[in-house]
């Protein structure tokens, strides 16, 4: 089967990613800390909805009763409104640049204040009798966004707002929140309380406090207030998944070509790999741009990249993949576009089907997603 046409596509399980849903709803009506008070997860959905496709994924979302997205950029709100997509939407990133503000008004997002600047430009807007939704960002020792925690100007920021602005949410971010017990987690959130109290005092009526991403909603209970923003934890990424959560993704491909290789043949860029015996292979068109074998902290071509092939050559063939319901090891190294893979003794065809797990945030975006 010579010269096949491989159509890769991205898999998504609905079910399982209706299941995290379901898993995560639950774990936040237990945590309620407010009487009254609806949990809100926030769906994060920044990179092209972590991969899976901004627009069908966020639909998704909406339609299992995630009542709030958020998005990173203004391109994505856009694309999400062009889309008939209705609900809620939180702009993450701030901007004191009046025309971008009033792109963000003008589609209906709840905008993000965290610097005095900000403010100075919202307010201009609002006495033009817009009205506009904002969350204050609070930096609790991230040094990204954020009023400082301690900023004295704070109270009188919030006090010159022009009533146009509607104050519903205050949120700061967790740098160090992928372990139980940290002492810096605890500190920041901490302050973030504190900071919350000037708030109080101004008898400012907050919708939503929130300050947990997905590693601190699953190893911080205690810290989750009355919202939580949610990205990897729906997908099932996260290295604390002591709750059952389901690995959302996989590159659906084929093996395209099958061969016998000699004795002693060099397998792969590098020259990390020879046969041992004549050795029978398959040739799958899937590699590290594809998001297989690729790590959330690597940028290609990057030292860390020099590092993960450091770790590629000590590991050799121990990456193993599963074809036909039985595992198969790599041989060589994994290369951009495709991996070779130590077949011998198998029945496998040229055409068969090969799912593999990948990181789905180095998928490429004009890869077919598939919801099945």
């Amino acid at each position: 089967m010579k010269g096949i046409s491989v159509m890769k596509s991205l898999i998504i399980n609905k079910k399982d990613l209706a299941h995290n849903i379901d898993v995560l709803k639950r774990i936040s009506r237990m945590q309620i800390i407010r009487p009254n008070t609806d949990y809100k997860i926030i769906g994060v959905v920044k990179g092209n909805g972590y991969g899976l496709g901004l627009v069908e994924y966020s639909k998704f979302l909406v339609d299992h009763g995630i009542e709030i997205l958020a998005v990173a950029n203004i391109e994505e709100l856009i694309t999400l409104r062009n889309a008939g997509i209705t609900t809620d939407i939180l702009m993450l990133t701030p901007t004191p640049i009046k025309e971008e503000l009033e792109i963000l008004i003008g589609n209906n997002a709840i905008i993000t204040i965290s610097s005095r600047k900000d403010a100075e430009v919202a307010n201009e807007i609002a006495k033009e009798g817009k009205t506009i939704r904002t969350h204050i960002a609070i930096d609790t020792g991230f040094g990204r966004y954020g009023f400082l925690y301690n900023d004295d100007n704070l109270k009188n920021v919030l006090q010159n707002l022009d009533p146009n602005i509607k104050i519903e949410g205050l949120f700061s971010h967790f740098s160090f929140a992928y372990y139980e017990n940290n002492c810096w987690t605890k500190k920041q959130f901490n302050r973030f309380i504190d900071a919350l109290q000037i708030f109080r005092s101004l008898n400012i009526d907050l919708k939503m406090v929130h300050i947990c991403n997905s590693a601190a909603y699953l190893n911080y209970y205690n810290m989750h207030l009355n919202a939580a923003r949610i990205g990897s934890a729906i997908l099932g990424r996260v290295d604390n998944n002591k709750i059952g959560l389901k690995k959302i993704g996989q590159i659906k491909s084929q093996v395209t070509e099958i061969k016998i290789l000699p004795k002693g043949y060099n397998v792969g860029y590098l020259n990390i790999f020879k046969t041992k015996k004549e050795t029978k292979i398959a040739i799958i068109p899937v590699g590290y741009m594809d998001g297989f074998y690729a790590g959330t902290k690597n940028d290609m071509f990057r030292f860390r990249d020099k590092l993960r092939n450091i770790k590629e050559i000590i590991k050799k063939n121990k990456i193993e993949i599963e074809i036909n319901g039985k595992k198969y090891p790599i041989i060589g190294k994994v290369g951009m576009y495709h991996i070779t893979v130590d077949i011998t003794g198998s029945d496998i065809k040229e055409g068969d089907y090969v799912y593999l797990n990948v990181n789905i945030m180095h998928v490429d975006s004009n890869l077919r997603r598939e919801f099945v």
